[in-house]
């Protein structure tokens, strides 16, 4: 690959290796990408713009959605709709599927998106992201329907995410491997800056937020315990680190290795996380990278939804914390 190589052509290359591609799916991406570099100025100027409050509206979780959550969907639905290489949309701001004006009935894909993970975070200059998923239709030769966003993580045609930081980050995999991409914006591109991240064996890292460990289940107490417990065998004590935005501490731990844990406990006890648009595409792009992602019980890319919002556990990391893991969740069961 060439050393400057965008986004785009970085797209069309991949394109290349597929004799029977028609170039939607590649036009589906690339509209992702141009609507992830118009967040990342929505969110550098929000500000400015006054973008920090709330709607006074909630979504179908009961959250109060924010000004700054609802223009990134909105650019994220306006872009992708232009392009019209998708049957239909989910959007976490959204309490239904989204069919748009430009949507065709013949078209190959559904996808689903959280427009702006962390959003919470943007008055204290955290980083922010989006996330998102592409399934192929269950059957091509009839209209997108509801079903077709009811399929498992390990049938996705793409998945990936940004980070708004420091730097601009697009993050995706079709299947074969994850690359990644940061955004110039002397030139308003995307540059490949990785084009294979594989996740570390094992790290010494460990994100989750401890104010909760009162509500956790035990296996989840145990473990953590664990990981902060002096073992030379284990090379523990491991090191905490969590800001408290999905996508900051997911996209570090893919990065530098170890396990990040959002999972199931007293007051969630079905997950906090969106199973469709959150817990499966970072299920994919983790197992894409050489780990592991679980809902605490099940093999994430196997799990199979039953309702487009539907909420779930979340841990996912290094294969050698995932096997800990579940080891010792076995012996707490057995």
């Amino acid at each position: 690959m060439f050393k400057h190589q965008t986004l785009s052509s970085f797209i069309r290359a991949e394109e290349r290796l597929y004799q029977a591609a028609t170039g939607e799916f590649s036009e589906l991406l690339s509209s992702i990408g141009l609507a992830v570099k118009m967040i990342a100025q929505l969110v550098a100027t929000a500000g400015f713009k006054g973008l920090h409050g709330y709607t006074g509206a909630t979504n179908v979780q009961g959250e109060a959605v924010r000004q700054l959550d609802m223009e990134a969907d909105q650019i994220l639905v306006d872009t992708l709709s232009a392009s019209g290489y998708f049957g239909l949309l989910v959007s976490e701001e959204r309490d239904s599927i989204i069919a748009t004006e430009f949507g065709r009935s013949d078209a190959k894909y559904v996808l689903a998106f959280d427009p702006l993970d962390g959003s919470t975070n943007i008055g204290s200059n955290i980083p922010v992201g989006t996330i998102f998923s592409i399934f192929r239709k269950r059957d091509p030769s009839r209209p997108a329907n509801y079903d077709d966003f009811l399929q498992p993580a390990g049938d996705l045609a793409a998945a990936g995410y940004s980070v708004y930081g420091a730097k601009t980050s697009f993050v995706y995999s079709v299947g074969r491997g994850v690359h990644g991409f940061t955004l110039d914006p002397t030139i308003g591109e995307f540059l490949l800056t990785e084009q294979e991240i594989v996740t570390p064996e094992r790290g010494a890292l460990y994100s989750v937020n401890e104010g909760y460990s009162s509500y956790w289940p035990a296996d989840i107490a145990d473990f953590v315990s664990l990981l902060k417990k002096q073992d030379p065998t284990r090379k523990t004590p491991y090191s905490a680190r969590y800001v408290g935005s999905l996508i900051a501490d997911f996209d570090r731990n893919l990065r530098r290795g170890g396990i990040f844990l959002y999972p199931t406990d007293a007051r969630y006890p079905k997950g906090k996380l969106r199973l469709l648009y959150e817990c499966m595409p970072l299920a994919f792009i983790t197992a894409e990278a050489g780990g592991k992602a679980t809902d605490g019980i099940r093999n994430l890319l196997e799990v199979r939804p039953d309702d487009i919002h539907q909420r779930s556990g979340f841990i996912a990391g290094s294969r050698y914390e995932m096997d800990w893991f579940e080891e010792l969740r076995a012996r707490k069961s057995s």
